[in-house]
């Protein structure tokens, strides 16, 4: 897969190194490193030019990204994908249930990376696989993938500034309050590498945002935004509070109605990374949350 970016010399850049220009448009040195193979990798003004050069206004420069082979450990395995979005540089998908988003002992080949390889395959392309936002096995909903090095690169960032706005949806047990505000710190349990608690002494800060949206009183739908991405975090704070989601293997192993914790992650906000438009996508709820559909 090739991606290829231009830009014209602002009046503002006039007088600018080139290095420090593909710094500030998100090339990092890894980046650098990964393009010198390829003569045509860096042209300014049709001619490769040294990263000391300073620019001037007017001028036009090609940066050329390649993934000449794709992602090493993934085998293409033909499985169910929905794609919300594609351009050259993001992939958003509808994730579904009982789906890891990557290979891992026991799960080699029944992934999403797995369905994505199978896709770019198909279309004869390469592929490296960029997952942004993770999701758990049983989590549903918008992920985000970039493709290529650069919107990986903006997009991690964006993350790591709280600019990706995620909203969620979830069927917890009972009706808590209208809205509510849970600020409480989440640790790892001791002697497990998977679970987590509230841990007052030893966690770390985690806030949770939620607002009651429909209730039948033995289930409620409740929307959830996070100031902070710890893992399990929702999972964890809505037990705290007592009002854990049904069918969660480990935090609340209530099967009767669910056979999967009922989480979904409905919408992603957050400005491309390449063109700066401001990006709202959505995914409808799943089957098995029929109860608020």
């Amino acid at each position: 897969m090739k991606r290829i970016f231009t830009y014209t010399i602002s009046p503002e850049d006039d007088g600018c190194i080139l290095r420090d220009f593909l710094s500030q448009q998100g090339f990092s040195r890894h980046i650098l490193v990964g393009m010198k193979p390829y003569s045509d990798s860096l042209l300014l003004n049709g001619e490769r030019p040294f990263l000391n050069r300073v620019l001037q206004a007017g001028e036009t420069l090609a940066v050329t990204l390649r993934d000449e082979v794709s992602s090493e450990k993934i085998p293409p395995v033909e499985l169910p994908l929905s794609i919300l979005y594609e351009d050259e540089d993001i992939l958003l998908i509808n994730k579904p249930a009982n789906m890891p988003i990557h290979p891992s002992q026991g799960n080699y080949d029944n992934t999403l990376a797995n369905a994505v390889a199978w896709y770019y395959q198909q279309k004869g392309e390469t592929f490296v696989y960029r997952c942004i936002n993770r999701l758990d096995r049983d989590t549903t909903g918008v992920l985000v993938l970039a493709k290529n090095a650069l919107s990986a690169a903006l997009l991690s960032n964006m993350m790591q500034q709280r600019q990706i706005h995620r909203t969620y949806l979830a069927v917890v047990e009972g009706m808590p309050p209208s809205k509510g505000i849970i600020d409480a710190p989440i640790g790892r349990v001791c002697d497990s590498t998977i679970e987590r608690q509230v841990d007052f002494e030893h966690g770390e800060r985690a806030v949770t945002h939620y607002q009651l949206l429909k209730s039948c009183g033995k289930y409620s739908l409740i929307q959830l935004n996070l100031e902070t991405g710890r893992t399990h975090q929702i999972r964890v704070h809505m037990k705290h509070i007592g009002h854990p989601l049904p069918g969660d293997f480990l935090y609340n192993p209530n099967y009767q109605d669910f056979q999967r914790q009922p989480l979904h992650s409905w919408k992603l906000e957050f400005h491309h990374p390449i063109t700066a438009e401001s990006l709202t996508f959505q995914a409808p709820l799943p089957e098995d949350m029929h109860l608020f559909q």
